[in-house]
């Protein structure tokens, strides 16, 4: 039976829709672009079929969610309708509050996806004004997860799947040991760095790691 609050106000009503457990994820990951059942099923780790199956016939009765599907395409794409890509800046404004106030290290054994942490990192040096005096491309090898993108275009930063040939500086590290890094003490940070294989000019490795506050006596 679908929660209902009996409340008459907009909040409850937007909860009412996408508030049961596992909605909004599944709207995050759709924000990026659309995505297979499997896709969706491997993001979000714990989820089972049947309660992902579930929910996205929830979403899809809500106007949240459509089916992509193409005569002679084997499989189902799920995407956003204009509705469910207004859910924007609501999922940006909780990633946000969550980077200020609820963010701890990974758990033992806790799902961590190279894309949503390069997300993350993104997020957290445009809120806390990290800016350099030119345009910056870091590379960042995750093992497992493959490579991913981190970039400075003079005012923003920005994340990507894929390695940049041209990259300033290239990181080789595990998901788990970049996570503890960036939700790491300040001070702390450069104890975790250890885990880091960093290959660039040395004047451009102190600049990732000035970025990231830690000193290279630190990263020693």
């Amino acid at each position: 039976m679908k929660r209902t609050y009996q409340h008459f106000c907009p909040v409850a009503r937007a909860l009412e829709k996408i508030g049961d457990r596992w909605s909004l994820l599944i709207v995050r990951d759709l924000l990026r672009r659309p995505q297979r059942f499997t896709d969706l099923l491997r993001s979000s780790s714990n989820i089972t079929p049947k309660w992902l199956s579930r929910r996205l016939g929830e979403l899809e009765a809500a106007g949240i969610v459509e089916r992509d599907s193409q005569l002679g395409r084997r499989e189902v794409w799920y995407r956003l309708t204009p509705t469910g890509r207004d859910l924007g800046p609501v999922v940006r404004a909780l990633a946000s509050w969550g980077l200020e106030h609820a963010m701890r290290p990974p758990l033992p054994g806790e799902a961590i996806h190279p894309g949503l942490l390069m997300n993350m990192v993104a997020l957290s040096l445009n809120r806390w004004g990290k800016r350099l005096s030119r345009p910056v491309t870091w590379s960042l090898r995750f093992t497992p997860g493959g490579p991913y993108t981190l970039s400075f275009d003079g005012e923003r930063w920005s994340s990507q799947r894929g390695e940049e040939a041209n990259a300033d500086v290239t990181l080789t590290t595990t998901p788990e040991a970049c996570a503890t890094f960036v939700t790491a003490e300040w001070d702390e940070r450069g104890q975790y760095a250890e885990r880091f294989q960093l290959d660039g000019t040395p004047d451009r490795v102190e600049e990732l790691l000035q970025t990231l506050s830690i000193r290279s006596d630190q990263a020693e």
